[in-house]
């Protein structure tokens, strides 16, 4: 049995995985007709059979669910009485016993780490039976036992939780909540990776709010902040679910996503795009209290392939300051 004991704690990689054997060493070591371990919902007052092990006429289904309020495990907990071979003398005003001919129950509570009661592992049969003390002792071991793997698992999923969170920090912008630089590049290289195996395009656009300073130091960096939050849901507007916008500076955007494989698509794909960024970015914005005209980004828009992550942001960067001069000559002050 030790033997038994020691490979299932070592081997369980779930509590399902340990819970079974449990549960049948504790039905050789009891006698009792029904084993089973429950998780308790204090705030929804319920209680649930989570795994159960029935070798009697008693069958306690897996998945039952009962109101916490008139369970055996809460009176066992309350009254301190881990042990009755008598329960229709003792709790004969449970509704729940009645109804499934409990005479016999054992109660042993799961704590988690703070000893607040999270689930109980129990044995009941419909005859009156005595229990000897290695039963009792094995009731206590095991629902240790389960106690700590339940704790350990809570603490492995804040665990990753907490490395999900710092991952996804690491390869978010904080103001935004898009992709930065680092999340970019990732993307980029996979897009760039893909489209060598298959002969594609990969879309690449770099985006430059114009005067972005100057709206800073004319209203303020809250002012300019709303402003980069809000560019960046404009541009959001034009993305398809394949494609990765980012920010990848204090004033600058970036967009990757997969082309069309014949090249006169994807350079057209290429110009559109640049062409809508512009459009969407331009015309009036909120900023401190006052309605503001923007002309919109400098965009750089390109379709490339067969090039380095360095290769395609520094031509579609080219790209974009060929068009931030174009604007420059075109713009009324230069006329």
């Amino acid at each position: 049995m030790l033997e038994r004991l020691s490979e299932s704690v070592a081997s369980a990689e779930s509590l399902e995985q340990l819970a079974r054997p449990l549960l049948e060493m504790l039905e050789l070591i009891s006698g009792l007709e029904s084993l089973y371990l429950t998780s308790i919902d204090e705030e929804a007052g319920v209680q649930c059979v989570d795994y159960a092990r029935n070798a009697g006429e008693l069958f306690i289904p897996e998945g039952l669910t009962v109101p916490w309020s008139d369970t055996l495990c809460k009176r066992c907990i309350e009254e301190g009485r881990r042990f009755t071979s008598n329960v229709s003398e003792i709790w004969g005003d449970s509704q729940a016993a009645r109804d499934l001919g409990i005479e016999t129950y054992v109660s042993a509570a799961v704590r988690a780490s703070n000893g607040s009661v999270i689930g109980t592992l129990c044995g009941a049969s419909k005859r009156s039976q005595t229990l000897g003390p290695q039963a009792l002792s094995a009731l206590n071991i095991f629902s240790k036992l389960i106690s700590q793997h339940v704790e350990r698992e809570r603490l492995l999923g804040e665990l990753k939780r907490s490395n999900e969170y710092l991952a996804n920090f690491a390869l978010t912008d904080s103001l935004t909540g898009l992709p930065n630089r680092r999340a970019l590049h990732g993307e980029l290289g996979r897009l760039l990776a893909r489209a060598a195996r298959d002969g594609s395009y990969v879309i690449v656009g770099i985006f430059d709010l114009d005067d972005f300073k100057g709206i800073n130091d004319s209203y303020g960096h809250v002012a300019g902040d709303h402003f980069l939050s809000e560019c960046a849901q404009r541009l959001a507007g034009i993305t398809r679910d394949t494609d990765m916008l980012a920010r990848v500076g204090g004033d600058e955007f970036a967009l990757v996503g997969p082309g069309p494989a014949a090249a006169k698509k994807a350079h057209g794909a290429a110009d559109q795009l640049q062409k809508r960024a512009s459009e969407i970015t331009r015309g009036l914005y909120a900023l401190g209290g006052s309605a503001v005209e923007y002309a919109g980004v400098s965009a750089g828009v390109i379709a490339v392939r067969f090039m380095s992550v360095d290769q395609a942001l520094e031509l579609a960067d080219a790209a974009m300051y060929r068009e931030k001069r174009q604007r420059k000559q075109c713009s009324p002050r230069n006329a």
